[in-house]
């Protein structure tokens, strides 16, 4: 059960989701999600699934199902082994009685297309998937996966992510949930584009030589993103979202209805 902070009341599912739905699905939020352990670590034994738990599991499912686009690196798209992207029946109901579709929409992120095009994350998928890439990429497998996905190309020599999001925001994909991997989160961070970061904190210490929730070439700048609200389970882990208000682009004022509903606080 998740609970508001340590000593508060287990929070409903109909809480919970509350508490991470926007204001205004119009302006535009990339969000990020991830579990990371009490030394930083996005991985054991190379995988996610050693810090998550099973009410971490359950949060991801209500992001997934507040988002229109989920947002992966084609290495933790392999690595996690990604299938289609359904969510169960309950989640499904919930999308189409508040006006959206039954799933989101996988979106890879791949500069060299290292993905199968007979995978089954495009096979297996109720929503045509998306597949974002650059004009250097190789042609013949832009051609192999446009049989399967929408292929966006969106920069020359590297992928454009800001460029990116803008083409997801004009498909109606204004809000954007990003699972990684940690290169991806670099690159948007870096690009200023991460607008909440939804973070889950397992209590294991996972020891020296584990990645961290973020990777690229170091150059980032720090930015803030102020605390909105902190829940805890039974079973020590935490779950923290960070986030601005609104945007950076979004207009002013949907930048003032998106403050007032994050000052309200409360969970997913």
């Amino acid at each position: 059960m998740i609970r508001d902070r340590a000593a508060g009341p287990e929070l409903t599912e109909d809480e919970l989701i509350a508490a991470y739905a926007v204001a205004d699905r119009s302006v535009p939020r990339l969000r990020a999600n991830f579990v990371t352990s009490l030394d930083g670590a996005v991985t054991v034994n190379g995988l996610s699934g050693g810090l998550s738990s099973k009410d971490d599991q359950n949060m991801l499912g209500r992001l997934r199902m507040l988002a229109d686009a989920v947002l992966v690196g084609a290495g933790t798209l392999r690595a996690e082994g990604y299938g289609g992207l359904r969510l169960g029946a309950k989640r499904r109901a919930w999308r189409v009685e508040h006006g959206l579709p039954e799933n989101p929409t996988l979106t890879a992120v791949s500069a060299r297309l290292d993905l199968p095009a007979d995978s089954p994350m495009f096979t297996d998928a109720p929503t045509r998937a998306i597949v974002i890439t650059c004009a250097a990429s190789p042609a013949g497998q832009r051609e192999a996966l446009a049989e399967v996905a929408d292929v966006l190309v969106c920069g020359e020599e590297a992928v454009d992510l800001r460029a990116a999001v803008e083409a997801l925001g004009e498909r109606g994909l204004k809000q954007i949930l990003c699972e990684g991997g940690p290169h991806l989160l670099g690159s948007l961070t870096d690009a200023d584009l991460v607008d909440e970061l939804c973070l889950t904190v397992s209590p294991l210490l996972a020891g020296p030589g584990a990645r961290r929730i973020t990777d690229g070439l170091g150059s980032t700048d720090a930015r803030q993103l102020p605390l909105l609200h902190i829940l805890s389970t039974d079973d020590n882990f935490l779950f923290l979202r960070h986030g601005r208000d609104t945007h950076p682009d979004a207009p002013p004022a949907a930048a003032a209805e998106a403050g007032q509903a994050s000052s309200a606080g409360g969970a997913d």
